[in-house]
C-alpha cells in the first residue's frame, strides 16, 4: 500500500507527496500554474517582440486598447458565470448587452455618466428577469428563450429609439442616441504614469523584459476609467463571493445538483432568479462601458461581443480568473490589429513557439497524431512569419475571431461545466 508523507505523518491509500515546495515549483494548484503560465507568456512576448522589432506588441498604447477592448467582454462572461453556475444557460448575454447600451445611452445624455450607469444596469435587468421567467418559472428551453432575448432586444431598442430621439432637438435618432452629458472620470497613477512618467521613460527604452513590463504598467494605469476599475475589481469579488460564501455554495449547489440542494432546504427556484438577475445586471454594465467609449449610443454598438464573453466564459472553465483571460486575450488580439497591420504578422512567430511546445508535450505523453498536427501547424506559422510581410485587411480585421476559436480548441479538453447547466428543474422530479 502506497502511503503520502506530510508533516504530520503518512496518510494510506496516497501516493507519496512531493513535498510543499516542490509541488508550489511544478504547478500543484490552478492559481499557481496560472502565475507560471503568464510569466512564461510574458517572457514569451517579450522575446517576440525583440526578435521582431514590433514595439506594439508590448507598448503601453495597445496595452490601453487592449483593457478597453477586453471590459466589455469580460463583464458579460462574468455574468454568464453567475448564471451558468446556477444551473442556467445564458445564450442571450448579447441581448442583455444590447438593451444595456440603449438604457445608458437615453440616462447618460440626461443625466451624465452616473444615470447611465444606473440606466445600463437596469435595461440589463430587466433582460435578465425576462430570461428568468422563462426558464426557470415556465421551463422555456434555455438556448430558445437567451436567443429571443437576442431578436427581442434589438427589436425593442430601435422602437424605443423611433419613440425618443426621432425630431429630438438634443440630436439623435433611430439609430443612435443624443451624445452623453457628461463623461466619467479617469484616472493616473502619479509619477509611474503622469509627470515624471518613469513607466514611459523604461518603456522608450526597448530593453528586453523590463520595457515590455513597464509598457504593460503604464498601458493598465494611465487614464484608466473608473467604470474599468470596477469590472477589474469585480473578477476578485465574484470569486469570493461564488467560492467563499454560503450564498455562492447555495448559487453554485443550484447549478450543480439542484434536486439534493432543495433536499438540504437550499430555495433552488430563488437562486436561479438572483443568478440571472445578477446576470443581465453585469451584461447591461458591459454594454454601458460600450456606451463610455464611444460617448453615445449606437445600433449594434455591441458587435457580438455578448458572444465572445459566452466564448471566454467557456474558456476559462466558468471560474473568474480564466474567464478573465479569455477576455484579456481577445481584448489583446483586437487590440493590436488596430494598432499595427505588421505586428499581427509578429504573432505567427509567436504561435510557431506556443504550439511547438504543445507539440513537445503531447509527444512527450506519446499522443502521437497530435503531437504532428501541433508541429505541423506550427511549421506553417513559422513560414508565414517569415514570407509575409502584411496580413490582407481582411485577415488583420479577423484575428481576434481566430484566436478565440484556437484557444478554445486546443482548451475544450479540460473543460468542465456545471453538472446541471442547462437543465430544466422541476421541484419534486429527478
Amino acid at each position: 500500500m502506497s502511503t503520502v508523507v506530510t508533516s504530520a505523518g503518512t496518510e494510506p491509500g496516497r501516493p507519496a507527496s512531493r513535498g510543499p515546495v516542490l509541488r508550489w515549483l511544478t504547478g500543484g494548484n490552478n492559481q499557481t500554474r496560472l502565475v507560471w503560465l503568464f510569466l512564461g507568456g510574458l517572457v514569451l512576448l517579450s522575446a517576440v517582440r525583440t526578435i521582431s522589432g514590433e514595439q506594439a506588441l508590448t507598448s503601453s498604447s495597445t496595452m490601453t486598447a487592449a483593457l478597453l477592448l477586453a471590459v466589455p467582454i469580460g463583464l458579460a462572461a462574468l455574468g454568464g458565470l453567475f448564471s451558468e453556475r446556477a444551473g442556467v444557460v445564458n445564450i442571450g448575454l448579447e441581448g442583455m448587452m444590447i438593451l444595456g447600451t440603449w438604457g445608458a445611452g437615453y440616462a447618460g445624455y440626461q443625466w451624465g455618466w452616473g444615470a447611465a450607469v444606473i440606466g445600463g444596469l437596469l435595461f440589463g435587468v430587466l433582460g435578465g428577469l425576462l430570461h428568468a421567467l422563462a426558464t426557470v418559472t415556465f421551463g422555456v428551453d434555455h438556448v430558445v428563450s437567451g436567443v429571443a432575448i437576442n431578436i427581442l432586444a434589438a427589436g425593442i431598442v430601435r422602437f424605443l429609439s423611433e419613440l425618443f430621439y426621432t425630431g429630438n432637438k438634443a440630436g439623435g435618432g433611430v439609430t443612435q442616441s443624443p451624445a452623453l452629458s457628461s463623461k466619467p472620470p479617469e484616472l493616473t497613477v502619479p509619477v509611474l504614469s503622469s509627470g515624471p512618467d518613469l513607466l514611459g521613460k523604461l518603456e522608450g527604452l526597448h530593453w528586453f523584459l523590463i520595457s515590455d513590463v513597464a509598457g504593460i504598467l503604464r498601458g493598465l494605469t494611465h487614464g484608466v476609467g473608473v467604470l474599468t476599475v470596477l469590472a477589474v475589481l469585480l473578477i476578485p469579488a465574484s470569486y469570493l463571493l461564488l467560492w467563499r460564501t454560503s450564498f455562492g455554495l447555495r448559487l453554485r449547489s443550484s447549478g450543480e445538483n439542484p434536486w439534493a440542494a432543495d433536499s438540504l432546504g437550499v430555495p433552488v427556484y430563488r437562486m436561479k432568479y438572483i443568478a440571472v438577475i445578477i446576470s443581465g445586471a453585469l451584461a447591461g454594465l458591459g454594454g454601458v462601458f460600450l456606451v463610455f467609449i464611444a460617448g453615445i449610443y449606437r445600433e449594434n454598438q455591441t458587435g457580438g461581443r455578448g458572444f465572445i464573453g459566452l466564448a471566454a466564459l467557456i474558456f476559462g472553465n466558468w471560474r473568474p480568473g480564466g474567464l478573465a483571460a479569455g477576455a484579456s486575450l481577445f481584448g489583446f488580439s483586437d487590440a493590436l490589429q488596430l494598432r499595427s497591420r505588421t505586428a499581427v504578422v509578429a504573432l505567427l512567430l509567436l504561435v510557431a513557439v506556443l504550439l511547438a511546445g504543445v507539440a513537445v508535450w503531447q509527444a512527450v505523453h506519446r499522443r502521437v497524431v497530435r503531437a504532428i498536427t501541433a508541429a505541423a501547424v506550427a511549421a506553417a506559422a513559422l513560414i508565414g512569419y517569415l514570407t509575409i510581410d502584411v496580413l490582407p485587411p481582411g485577415i488583420v480585421s479577423f484575428t481576434p475571431h481566430i484566436t478565440t476559436l484556437l484557444v478554445l480548441s486546443l482548451a475544450s479538453q479540460h473543460l468542465r461545466m456545471p453538472q446541471a447547466d442547462g437543465l430544466v428543474y422541476r421541484r419534486g422530479e429527478d
